[in-house]
């Protein structure tokens, strides 16, 4: 595939334009829209709640009477199932999303998120009910994950293909708005729990946010039932139809050339995985590690690591745009390069700093490393994913290589961290894990291919 493909199969080119030629087909793309956004807000409410949540209350309502180092290793422990049972989700989801379609599979994601995720704002705390506490978080926390293993993958699929190609980067940061308003609605709803004493906290007030975000999947659930399939989806569909009445060679000739190694039959699902590892490390290290320690460690007041989550995400809805316009402007692999190598760059210094404990300085370190790991990248891995991926294997491909990408950095990111911090008492350790993760992910985009403007509807991979 050449550097820059300026240019697509016309007639596939315009499914998604015909649609939004149509007043029907404006609306469907609103809808997908609003769905996809209120989805992927879903996910983000229940990870970063629970990342907040471990790191600020859990050590003290589920692993009480600890040192709290490892109270914080334990907290993290149990954030990490999540993401054990994501891939898992990835795999059966993705499956039935690229056999089924998209929309059959986002109905079922977001139902699951929104119950397990409600059900734990009701478990009994270890003083009630002692060791079966932790274990129903674990067992919920599971469930969250099985579900959230398709559900990014498969929204920003969903908007990818409705997206006309020119502004696709653009359109597809949409689902990096809507991570961002997750972290947004968690972090405002945690500065409003932590305005009560830490008695009423501990006893009652951490779990308003997770009864709560029972609001968003109900929300969410109703609008996706009403969506109409992908334009890029349906045509597939249409031409899969058309092959299966063809006779034998014809079927044969459709076929992609056959590739003999496993590098050459999965060099795009390994691009994606370093690619993940260097957006997913960085950013839960950013946001969700990074408060624990200011927190637990440095003695930062509760309020300032909160209050900068809250102020990034502000910022996010700036940030991710600009960065998938960009990506439009300028191509995704450059692009993408780019916040790769300014997080090496910020991982040593933004640790240094934060020893300092100075509330406005820990504040902006924040700020600064959510916008680059959390919100930017994030905004131009959306159309980057969807266009690597041929149309037949997607859903599936991406999600499996997403999830596994975020197991081996985010998932594991803030549990790796707590154990350098426990062994090494410093903070040198973690910042050198940081800038490695961001390593991977700049190292990878050199063989990574540019995808700007890619049909959609193409059965090969973009490699």
């Amino acid at each position: 595939m050449s550097d820059l493909q300026s240019s697509v199969d016309s007639h596939k080119q315009s499914a998604a334009e015909q649609r939004l030629a149509t007043p029907e087909g404006r609306l469907e793309f609103i809808k997908a829209t609003l769905s996809c956004w209120l989805g992927t807000t879903m996910e983000y409410v229940d990870f970063a709640l629970y990342g907040l949540a471990a790191s600020l209350v859990f050590t003290d309502v589920f692993f009480p009477e600890v040192d709290p180092a490892i109270g914080l290793l334990s907290s993290f422990a149990t954030y990490s199932v999540g993401f054990i049972a994501r891939p898992i989700g990835a795999i059966f989801f993705g499956r039935l999303g690229d056999r089924k379609g998209r929309k059959f599979v986002l109905v079922t994601t977001i139902a699951l998120m929104g119950i397990s995720t409600t059900l734990i704002g009701f478990i009994p705390s270890y003083a009630t009910i002692g060791i079966w506490a932790p274990l129903i978080l674990v067992m919920l926390r599971f469930v969250q994950g099985f579900g959230a293993g398709a559900e990014l993958s498969g929204a920003t699929v969903m908007l990818g293909e409705y997206a006309p190609p020119k502004q696709r980067g653009l359109i597809a940061s949409i689902i990096g708005i809507g991570s961002n308003s997750g972290t947004l609605i968690a972090s405002a709803v945690w500065l409003l729990v932590l305005k009560l004493d830490d008695a009423a906290v501990l006893d009652w007030g951490w779990r308003i946010p997770f009864i709560l975000s029972a609001l968003i999947a109900i929300a969410a659930t109703l609008i996706r039932r009403h969506v109409r399939e992908t334009p890029v989806f349906e045509q597939e569909q249409k031409e899969l139809k058309q092959l299966q009445t063809a006779t034998t060679p014809q079927l044969a000739a459709d076929k992609p050339a056959g590739k003999t190694s496993l590098w050459a039959r999965n060099k795009a699902f390994f691009v994606m995985l370093g690619l993940r590892i260097g957006e997913n490390g960085p950013s839960y290290l950013a946001q969700g590690f990074v408060i624990g320690y200011v927190v637990k460690s440095l003695g930062v007041a509760k309020t300032v690591a909160t209050t900068a989550v809250f102020v990034a995400s502000l910022l996010g809805f700036l940030v991710i745009p600009l960065a998938g316009w960009l990506s439009d402007r300028f191509g995704r692999r450059i692009v993408y390069r780019w916040f790769c190598f300014l997080l090496m760059l910020y991982a040593i210094p933004a640790y240094m700093f934060l020893e300092t404990r100075d509330p406005f300085i820990v504040g902006s370190i924040i700020v600064i490393g959510m916008c680059l790991a959390s919100l930017g990248i994030f905004g131009v891995q959306a159309a980057y994913g969807v266009e690597m991926f041929g149309v037949r294997n997607r859903y599936s491909k991406m999600a499996l290589a997403k999830e596994l990408g975020g197991i081996l950095s985010g998932g594991t990111a803030s549990l790796v961290a707590s154990a350098l911090l426990s062994h090494y008492h410093t903070w040198w350790p973690i910042a050198i894990y940081f800038a490695a993760m961001a390593g991977i992910g700049f190292f990878t985009t050199f063989f990574a291919p540019e995808t700007r403007g890619r049909d959609l509807n193409a059965v090969e991979d973009a490699i």
